[in-house]
């Protein structure tokens, strides 16, 4: 990526990822649990429960998250590509995973938790990423190149998953 490896969105350009991101997702935004999901979400992904994080004092659970879900997203944009990180009606950006979150780069824009907000990381094309839903609490990887990377080790940490392919999962 030439120039910053975080750049806001312009105007135009977030409008255009936010209206794709509605139509291709079915997304609807509500505090309203009989409506979430609030993504149709896709056939390649899996869905977790991040009440596991609610017992965490120390973070410990939340750093592993985070660092297994952008390890992740890394992996499967390599080393040239970039991706979107969606903070819904807040500032969006594109930025260029490689050169950031590393000594004397700057942080990744937002975090795979969804603090107070729908936080939601895509790949230029949407054939991956993540979508973090604050008042479910849950946390949805798609893509199959990032669940071959990051489900197991998520399952480490938030436990097993509540939904595969958007269906609910039973107990174990």
């Amino acid at each position: 990526m030439i120039g910053d490896p975080v750049v806001v969105l312009p105007e135009v350009e977030y409008r255009r990822v936010w209206d794709r991101f509605y139509e291709d997702f079915s997304f609807r935004p509500s505090t309203n649990p009989s409506k979430w999901p609030a993504i149709e979400e896709p056939i390649t992904s899996v869905t977790w429960s991040l009440a596991a994080l609610d017992d965490d004092p120390g973070d410990e659970r939340l750093d592993r998250l985070v660092v297994v879900v952008e390890q992740g997203l890394s992996a499967c944009v390599g080393q040239s590509g970039t991706l979107f990180a969606l903070d819904w009606q807040h500032t969006s950006y594109r930025f260029a995973p490689q050169d950031v979150g590393g000594p004397g780069q700057p942080a990744w824009p937002l975090s795979p938790y969804p603090d107070g907000d729908y936080f939601i990381y895509l790949a230029e094309d949407f054939r991956f990423g993540g979508f973090g839903h604050p008042w479910e609490g849950s946390l949805c990887l798609f893509g199959e190149g990032l669940l071959n990377v990051a489900a197991t080790e998520v399952d480490k940490v938030l436990g097993p998953p509540i939904r595969r392919s958007g269906k609910a999962v039973g107990p174990a």
